[in-house]
């Protein structure tokens, strides 16, 4: 039987179990076809901290009882923490076991899996990535994914969308004024859903289903229409709170997490993107992300005659991330997108 539930309040801090930083495990999800994939990495620090077998995705194969009652100890989205079985159980029943990785070596290539992540970063603003980008075998894309008429900066392809309910309901609503209708739809898309919370699952059940929400935040919403036609079970992946967890547990444990708004904190959707791509491709490139010159952009590239400043919300930590990034670069386990200094200028300046 489901555990009596544990609820946020009795904890001041993020509470730290025996079985914290045990996660699933999966089979290895292919054979490695690729020398220079970020697997093989001589970096001792990510190799200790990488696991690639972890389990990825949820789905309704090896959930059970005991399964439900570990997850209950964390907090979301790394857990069920305060959800109620009934609430929860019945969407995981729903979802399918994924039929093939997420992504394979394209046919005819180096054996290698080649990614593109792009953030919404200002960077991006001017910078003419865009071909670049979508050279890469896959790219993938979060929030508002603003393409039309930024292509030349940021390309125009996609090949995964990483996305919570809320950033697919309210992006199109928030950034329409910079002509963002709905999120990516390229054909074959593959979908990868962060069960954020409650409201994830009561989507996800709207999803799978091809019915209306039928309660809370997006009750009533016909919840395929936001995919615009190209939701398709076999494509639809959605995070396993293990994975989400260590994520957090081994690269992003934020200082914040000791704080009394614990709870609420947790890596960025694009953090969570990134991640995804380092376990299913061999090498990543990542676009738009923060870099440490950050305050030089707009917030969005998509605010191209806007100088905006960046905005700190309390439950990312965005600076971590960013000093994150910049190590993997410098340590040659992906590639950050930075702008370069510029020279310092050592000629006499022209008589005036």
């Amino acid at each position: 039987t489901p555990i009596p539930m544990i609820l946020k309040k009795f904890f001041k801090k993020l509470p730290q179990w025996s079985f914290e930083d045990i996660y699933n495990l999966d089979a290895p999800p292919r054979p490695m076809t690729c020398p220079q994939s970020l697997r093989n990495s001589k970096d001792e620090d990510f190799q200790k901290a990488f696991l690639p077998n972890i389990r990825m995705f949820l789905h309704k194969d090896n959930f059970n009882i005991r399964e439900w009652n570990r997850l209950s100890h964390f907090n979301n989205p790394f857990g069920f923490m305060q959800m109620k079985h009934d609430d929860v159980m019945p969407v995981v029943k729903l979802i399918s076991k994924p039929k093939e990785p997420l992504l394979l070596p394209k046919p005819g290539g180096d054996g290698c899996v080649h990614c593109a992540v792009v953030g919404t970063g200002g960077i991006l603003n001017g910078s003419k990535m865009g071909a670049e980008i979508d050279a890469h075998d896959y790219v993938f894309r979060m929030n508002a994914a603003v393409v039309d008429g930024y292509e030349e900066d940021v390309g125009n392809r996609t090949s995964v969308y990483v996305h919570t309910a809320h950033s697919i309901t309210a992006s199109p609503i928030f950034y329409r004024k910079f002509g963002y209708k709905a999120a990516p739809h390229d054909e074959g898309i593959k979908y990868v859903l962060i069960p954020e919370g409650l409201r994830d699952f009561q989507w996800l059940n709207a999803v799978i289903k091809g019915e209306r929400v039928a309660e809370g935040e997006y009750r009533n919403r016909n919840a395929r229409t936001y995919y615009s036609g190209q939701y398709n079970e076999t494509r639809f992946y959605v995070l396993h709170q293990d994975f989400l967890r260590y994520v957090r547990n081994r690269f992003l444990k934020s200082g914040n997490l000791n704080r009394g708004y614990w709870a609420i904190v947790r890596p960025t959707n694009g953090a969570f993107a990134i991640f995804t791509a380092l376990h299913v491709c061999d090498t990543v490139s990542a676009y738009g992300f923060m870099t440490d010159d950050y305050s030089k952009y707009s917030n969005y590239y998509f605010q191209k005659y806007l100088k905006t400043n960046v905005v700190f919300y309390a439950n990312h930590d965005y600076i971590m991330e960013k000093n994150l990034w910049k190590s993997f670069h410098e340590r040659k386990i992906m590639k950050l997108f930075q702008k370069a200094k510029p020279q310092e200028k050592t000629e006499k300046p022209p008589p005036p």
